[in-house]
């Protein structure tokens, strides 16, 4: 059985009849405990949450049954457009938009951009413990309005989710974050992604399509649905990201390497990385010929006054892989002042701290009642940079290790802004694939 909070009561029971236990037992904790006295959660714990445990411990959960699903070239639906639509949202299909009717030609137009059989099996997904598989990869590109030659890099990005350590299912849970897609190679020119101005708004067919791709993926086949009845609680949740592409044209004239080198693969190679985003920080510019001038901005804006929010939670799990991007504009005068992307990752850890007793704080107030830095480095999670004394007004570090911090080339080359976006500790870790393309990848006439 389970002791569950009012507010959690369906999304458990979802998950519950997913995993095979469609009656499991449930005792519910009344209300929002963070939100409740001392004295209220023990009347409440009294009063409603052991009588509840008690008659849950009575009897054993039954067991599920499966249902049943189409078959990968059954025909669910004819009609017109209109009546596809509509019976593709009643049946919870869709993301609330459009979306193009997936017919058995659609779907082999995909297929004819991958070598790999339509009935491989990538991985099976949580919560709903489906199998991810070729055919239903292209399934859902046709949906989000993807083009055919997209084929590749969409299975990349579904290999990397269905990694056991991405843990997808925990895109269900209630900071509400999003993947993110970052991506590298000379698949952004092929398929004509942007890395320019605008890079992040919806606009380019390419970083568009497939950002809303794995988000559909994530619905139609995890199975993350949102209330009234569904897996995913994210309390106040954004949409989904298109897809970050690189400028490695940039980078390669600043003497650097691009973000796929820093995942451990080679320079040049098409590759797909995944990682959950919780919040964006705001645009932030900065200014100035030398690179203090701009990482002073950079570390207190983006590093200490969006990031922090996050680092006592990260602590708990020890993992935590935030994210700079960077204009051409501003990774130029970095790079001319002699700095590597390893200076702006030391500089950022060593300069970006805040109080110990604030972070602690925000750590009991998202539920981590018994946190502490010190507890956590006595763990071996954190270094002992974050336990130097117990007073609670010591500053320490935002970041865990300053080689978990990524940095991205792309944006306006014409503006000097950087944005920080803010991974989700152990869920959603950055998780690479490379994009495999078919061999006869230059054959094969491409709509671009």
């Amino acid at each position: 059985m389970s002791i569950v909070a009012s507010g959690f009561v369906g999304q458990a029971r979802a998950i519950a009849k997913a995993l095979g236990a469609e009656n499991l037992a449930i005792a519910e904790y009344p209300g929002v405990p963070m939100t409740d006295s001392k004295e209220h959660l023990a009347g409440k714990v009294e009063a409603a949450l052991l009588p509840g445990v008690i008659v849950g411990l009575a009897g054993p959960a039954k067991a599920a049954a499966k249902p049943v699903e189409p078959g990968p070239r059954d025909i669910v639906f004819k009609g017109t457009l209109k009546e596809v639509e509509e019976f593709f949202h009643r049946n919870r299909w869709s993301d609330g938009l459009p979306i193009i009717p997936p017919t058995v030609e659609e779907v082999e137009d995909f297929l004819r951009f991958t070598d790999r059989s339509p009935s491989e099996v990538i991985g099976v997904l949580l919560p709903e413990n489906r199998e991810a598989t070729v055919w239903n990869v292209a399934v859902n590109g046709v949906m989000a309005g993807c083009r055919p030659e997209y084929m590749p890099v969409l299975l990349a990005v579904v290999e990397a989710i269905a990694e056991p350590g991405f843990r997808i299912e925990d895109a269900g849970s209630t900071p509400g974050w999003e993947p993110l897609i970052i991506l590298n190679g000379p698949i952004i020119k092929d398929l004509d992604f942007n890395c320019g101005a605008s890079v992040m708004r919806v606009g380019r067919q390419a970083n568009t399509s497939v950002g809303r791709f794995l988000r559909l993926y994530m619905r139609n086949v995890a199975g993350l649905r949102i209330a009234p009845v569904g897996t995913d609680k994210g309390s106040i949740a954004y949409t989904f990201n298109v897809v970050l592409a690189e400028n490695e044209d940039a980078v390669g004239e600043l003497g650097w390497q691009p973000f796929s080198v820093d995942r451990g693969f080679g320079a040049g190679e098409n590759l797909a990385t995944v990682q959950s985003v919780i919040s964006i920080s705001p645009p932030v510019y900065s200014g100035g010929d030398g690179p203090l001038e701009h990482m002073e901005t950079i570390t207190e804006f983006i590093g200490r006054r969006s990031m922090a929010y996050k680092t006592a939670g990260a602590a708990q799990e020890g993992q935590f892989h935030p994210l700079f991007v960077i204009s051409p504009s501003v990774a130029r005068v970095i790079a001319r002042g002699g700095w590597t992307k390893d200076d702006m990752r030391q500089y950022l850890y060593a300069n970006a701290k805040a109080p110990a007793g604030l972070l602690e704080k925000f750590a009991w107030q998202t539920g981590l009642t018994s946190f502490s830095f010190c507890k956590a480095v006595e763990a071996g999670r954190i270094s002992k940079d974050f336990c130097q004394s117990t007073d609670p007004d010591r500053l320490v570090p935002v970041f865990l290790r300053p080689e978990t911090i990524g940095i991205v080339v792309s944006g306006d080359p014409d503006r000097n802004q950087s944005k920080g976006y803010v991974q989700n500790h152990i869920q959603g870790p950055p998780t690479s694939r490379k994009v495999r393309l078919p061999s006869n990848w230059n054959g094969v006439p491409k709509k671009v």
